[in-house]
């Protein structure tokens, strides 16, 4: 992303500068807010984030978070059944508008990619049954939204996020990389 691109975005997160932009960009920035409940899914086999935030106009709330710590006793296939299970529970009973999911990642190793994509897709074949529409975002676009620069490191992330939706303290960080993507959507969705 260039400087131009960074500007304007950080100005699209604050609300400044829209008499200086072009007509394309007040079109943007004019939008409506999304209005309803988002999951986020931060996606792992042994500890998958989770996060419900409500979003009413420019209000957001954390309605619940988790984190899906599954030891290496239990074995991979039954992380993958929990997974599937425990999002098809919080989707039943949080009823979501829109899911938010970290989007595949490159990783050089391949029994890693292997293992990253089981997880997701045991999380996200629990939300494609209930047909709720799912929406991926890269980890640096992530960053970007919530903190304004790409390249946060995880710390400054929970940082942010417990300032911005005042949650006293900073959540663990699957936890708020999961808030991070709900509210990266929010952001970021044109409806």
């Amino acid at each position: 992303m260039n400087s131009k691109s960074r500007k304007l975005w950080a100005q699209h997160l604050t609300g400044q500068g829209k008499k200086s932009q072009s007509v394309n960009t007040d079109a943007l920035l004019k939008k409506k807010p999304f209005s309803g409940r988002i999951l986020g899914i931060d996606p792992s086999l042994r500890g998958t984030g989770l996060a419900v935030l409500d979003c009413q106009g420019n209000q957001y709330k954390l309605l619940h978070s988790e984190t899906l710590k599954l030891t290496t006793k239990v074995a991979s296939i039954d992380c993958l059944g929990k997974i599937h299970q425990t999002v098809s529970d919080l989707v039943d009973l949080w009823k979501p508008r829109h899911v938010s999911c970290e989007e595949t990642i490159y990783v050089q190793n391949f029994k890693t990619a292997q293992v990253m994509g089981s997880a997701r897709g045991a999380a996200l074949s629990a939300v494609a049954i209930r047909e709720v529409p799912v929406f991926e975002y890269a980890p640096l676009r992530v960053k970007q939204a919530v903190v304004g620069f790409g390249r946060a490191s995880k710390e400054q992330m929970a940082q942010t996020l417990s300032q911005m939706l005042g949650l006293g303290k900073p959540l663990p960080f699957d936890q708020s990389d999961a808030l991070g993507l709900a509210l990266c959507h929010a952001y970021t969705w044109q409806g």
